[in-house]
């Protein structure tokens, strides 16, 4: 999450709702709700950047 592109929090996301259903996924410019672990203060104006991190196993 970032503010005044400063990083203020990273972690995962802790539920996605469409209104009340839990869902994996929201179309752009549909309504929703988000919470994430361990954090609380989201203010107008903050920016959510997702991704996902995937372990790759090294070979010689």
């Amino acid at each position: 999450m970032l503010r005044d592109n400063i990083v203020i929090h990273e972690g995962s996301l802790k539920t996605l709702k469409r209104f009340k259903d839990e869902v994996k996924e929201v179309k752009d410019g549909m309504e929703c709700g988000m919470a994430f672990e361990n954090y609380s203060d989201i203010q107008q104006g903050d920016v959510i950047e997702c991704f996902e991190v995937t372990e790759v196993a090294r070979s010689l």
